[in-house]
């Protein structure tokens, strides 16, 4: 019997693809766990054209996100806060950035993906690394203005 690996077997192959098992083995173990496929002419043609969408789908993502990149890194975010005697009231934080980023470049980052070691309190510019994902990451200018 012949079927398509959906996940990876230890001793048998890896994921996508067709191999030759014996009809007990494929049909109690490997299909009824949910690890293998009868590999039917159907079924074929339904993986392969589902990892085309799926490559698709990836190749878009990194467009964009080298897209978001590239804007990220172009221009650099204002953030204005009130002076305080020592620096600025309160401090800069990952959510202020995300929001900054929101309203000045339409571009919509997750709170989450912003690296800060601590939050910003001084003014003038600052770095910031953003984890865009997919191993891309963009090196934001952050600059804190002071207002009275």
């Amino acid at each position: 019997m012949k079927v398509l690996l959906i996940k990876d077997v230890k001793s048998l192959g890896k994921k996508g693809e067709i191999k030759e098992v014996k009809d007990g083995y494929g049909q109690n173990f490997l299909i009824g766990k949910g690890m293998a496929k009868l590999a039917t002419p159907s079924v074929v043609e339904n993986w392969k054209a589902e990892q085309e969408k799926l490559a698709k789908d990836l190749a878009d993502t990194l467009a964009r996100l080298g897209k978001e990149k590239i804007e990220l890194e172009a221009n650099k975010i204002v953030i204005s806060k009130k002076l305080a005697p020592a620096g600025i009231q309160g401090s800069v934080g990952k959510d202020d950035i995300s929001k900054a980023i929101k309203e000045q470049r339409n571009i919509e980052i997750d709170k989450k993906i912003v690296e800060l070691k601590r939050a910003l309190k001084t003014v003038g510019e600052h770095i910031v690394d953003i984890k865009l994902g997919h191993g891309i990451h963009a090196t934001l200018t952050v600059e804190i203005v002071g207002e009275e």
